[in-house]
């Protein structure tokens, strides 16, 4: 949405993520996508060239996109296979330790988010 309102003002955009079907289904103009887990499509943690990557590939979408719509892939991979894709964060092969910890998580951002509402 945030995009749309600034191409409407004339500032073009660059949307950078990793859930494809999302994006492309917005209908962003310029998107970068990298087939890394969500929450990383700024690049790898903690690796500088990783990052570095990804946001030129980016910057560079100013220059090539030809169309509306336009999608470039990274050439980055994650891993050297797609194993990790039934890892993250899957359900049945987290411990109820691990799923637990998850959802106190959850449970502390949800209120961390509920008393930022109310102090606006």
């Amino acid at each position: 949405m945030a995009a749309r309102a600034l191409e409407e003002a004339g500032i073009a955009t660059v949307i950078m993520g990793c859930a494809r079907d999302i994006v492309e289904r917005v209908g962003v103009p310029r998107f970068f996508y990298s087939n890394f887990p969500l929450g990383h499509s700024a690049g790898k943690p903690h690796d500088g060239y990783s990052q570095t990557h990804t946001l030129e590939g980016a910057l560079k979408l100013f220059e090539t996109a030809s169309s509306p719509r336009t999608t470039v892939e990274s050439s980055q991979v994650w891993a050297e296979n797609d194993a990790w894709k039934e890892d993250f964060l899957n359900i049945a092969r987290l411990s109820k330790a691990e799923i637990d910890a998850l959802r106190e998580d959850y449970k502390k951002q949800r209120e961390a988010s509920a008393a930022l509402k109310a102090a606006f």
